[in-house]
């Protein structure tokens, strides 16, 4: 069923769910690997585009990195952190933290500036 605003709503499900979840943590060692049954999800391809774009993130930053910007790259850093829940949760907090994520590397780039023209 839907809740207001058309988000998924809870349910309760029977004792049966509990044998499904120890089932699905045993297989966790499959996640990201050719194996996984679910690495095709959009869950799973958001996921597999945010951390290849963390990785040039912080790849591009490296060689950068000063005490000028060093806050602002920790920020950057952490955003991953942010990234948490699942489905519409996911999706959502993935936005936010892109947005953040724009909003700090224009500011790493007018450090940059500044500092070139000092």
């Amino acid at each position: 069923g839907e809740a207001a605003g058309g988000e998924a709503a809870k349910r309760e499900l029977g004792p049966w769910v509990l044998h499904a979840m120890r089932v699905l943590a045993r297989l966790k060692r499959l996640r990201g690997t050719m194996l996984d049954p679910f690495r095709n999800r959009p869950e799973r391809r958001l996921e597999r585009r945010l951390r290849a774009q963390y990785e040039r993130d912080i790849e591009a930053l490296l060689p950068r990195l000063c005490k000028a910007n060093h806050a602002l790259a920790v920020q950057i850093a952490a955003l991953p952190d942010t990234v948490r829940g699942y489905g519409h949760v996911k999706e959502r907090n993935a936005e936010r933290a892109g947005r953040e994520r724009e909003a700090l590397l224009r500011r790493i780039e007018a450090t940059a500036r500044e500092r070139e023209a000092a």
